[in-house]
């Protein structure tokens, strides 16, 4: 319940409503819907209960059809709604300026949900390519250790035997290639050049 709406005011409401008209139940809740723009909707629970009061009071009374109850004012709530004509008057006043701020709260919350949703799907967004950037980077091979510094004494005594035993296997592979079949001379002349090549690669890289 709305505060508006406190110490019997309602009652006093919907004896307002009822005196533009007989309406059934369902439809004053649907007028209060409206008047409050669809912010506030008092539930049957609210309505029947004081609809039932006012009857008992004589200020409405009810005709029946097709299973469904309408309401209407009497001439003692006609009266009453005159004797209470400020005080309607105020409750008009408070009911205006309780849209107005229910209005500016319903904006409010819109825009801190629609903030909300924009900064959620940022960082679902922001995951999205984490994930992705991940997954690349765990499928793409390692990059290259970078060079180590150069030592100022030379290579170490460690690498020089690495380095002699390549060699060596080097140099008996080609040499079981070379005796394992017949080459011909342009063949052979092939790989002579291919060595002196490498020779001098060598040579560039190692003085």
């Amino acid at each position: 319940m709305t505060a508006v709406f406190s110490h019997g005011r309602l009652r006093l409401y919907l004896l307002k409503l009822l005196d533009d008209g007989p309406k059934h139940g369902y439809e004053l809740i649907r007028l209060l819907e409206d008047r409050f723009l669809g912010l506030y909707a008092p539930s049957a629970g609210t309505i029947y209960p004081r609809l039932q009061r006012l009857e008992a009071e004589g200020l409405v009374s009810h005709t029946a059809a097709g299973g469904r109850k309408t309401y209407g004012i009497t001439d003692a709530g006609r009266d009453e709604l005159r004797q209470r004509d400020g005080e309607l008057a105020t409750l008009e006043a408070d009911i205006a300026a309780s849209v107005a701020d229910l209005s500016t709260l319903a904006g409010e919350i819109r825009s801190e949900v629609s903030g909300s949703v924009r900064d959620l799907k940022r960082e679902l967004n922001a995951a999205a390519r984490q994930t992705r950037r991940t997954r690349w980077e765990s499928s793409a091979p390692p990059p290259p250790p970078p060079p180590g510094p150069a030592s100022a004494n030379g290579p170490s005594a460690a690498l020089l035997d690495e380095f002699d035993q390549r060699l060596a296997a080097f140099t008996a592979e080609v040499g079981r290639l070379a005796r394992a079949r017949q080459f011909s001379d342009t063949q052979v002349r092939t790989a002579i050049r291919l060595l002196d090549g490498a020779l001098d690669g060598l040579r560039r890289l190692l003085r």
